[in-house]
């Protein structure tokens, strides 16, 4: 009897162990896939995706772009070269749409959406709408696919301006402007409603 209690006694605390077991190994899993969620949530992303836009009259301006940060590096002239086509943002190309006909520069920009791609220098920056809006950085660019080009004089400051920024801005119900700035550089084009 005493080894029927004593076997029952031992069956009883091993599988406790095994439970307790399986439970620990649950609750390390759960907790291991709990902890891991926050740092993706918590982990900055060094160039935020973002937009831009603006009514103006019936026209809807609308900018989307991924905002690199200038983290200490030399931008124009530096991490991005002189003279040479840049897709205006981080990751994918920088586009840009209008749902009416825009004049920019003299020129007519027919409604659309159109990549954004500059080519900086220190003198004159050339602003480009390409066709090709869906391309990853500048893979895909061939300026055969340019819509419009033109000029424009970079503004500088001393001031840094940490992270890429466009705005829309209305000027009258009829026209407004459209800017980027980041790191020291801001360029600025106006543009009238067809």
């Amino acid at each position: 009897m005493k080894y029927k209690i004593l076997i029952i006694l031992l069956v009883v605390a091993v599988s406790g162990c095994k439970n307790e077991e399986k439970n620990n190994t649950k609750i390390e899993t759960e907790h291991n896939h709990t902890q891991s969620e926050p740092k993706s949530e918590n982990k900055k992303t060094l160039s935020p995706h973002t937009s831009a836009m603006a009514m103006i009259g019936d026209a809807h301006i609308h900018i989307d772009y991924s905002s690199p940060g200038v983290r200490n590096r030399i931008i124009f002239g530096g991490l991005l070269a002189y003279d040479q086509v840049w897709q205006a943002g981080a990751h994918m190309a920088t586009w840009l749409e209008t749902n009416k006909d825009l004049e920019i520069d003299g020129k007519e920009l027919k409604a659309g959406k159109y990549g954004f791609f500059v080519i900086p220098n220190q003198e004159e920056w050339t602003v480009i709408f390409n066709r090709n809006w869906n391309q990853h950085g500048k893979d895909d660019y061939t300026e055969n696919d340019d819509v419009l080009r033109f000029k424009v004089t970079p503004k500088t400051s001393e001031d840094i301006k940490e992270h890429l920024e466009y705005k829309v801005n209305k000027t009258t119900e009829t026209s407004g402007t459209i800017s980027m700035s980041w790191e020291k550089v801001t360029i600025e084009f106006p543009f009238e409603i067809k």
